[in-house]
């Protein structure tokens, strides 16, 4: 019975720990995706001084 248990805390365990490195992966991969993405769009930016006319 107790084997058992701690076979199934076990489990979850690590089951959780699969998930949570999952989610850490993903975080870093789409950090570096938006860091790029503003590396781009700064890139495509004009450096002067821009002016909006609205009607």
């Amino acid at each position: 019975m107790k084997t058992k248990f701690a076979a199934s805390v076990l489990s979850a365990l690590l089951y959780a720990q699969g998930l949570l490195g999952f989610a850490a992966l993903a975080t870093v991969l789409l950090k570096d995706r938006a860091h790029a993405n503003e590396i781009a769009m700064a890139n495509d930016m004009p450096s002067g001084p821009s002016l909006l006319v609205v009607r």
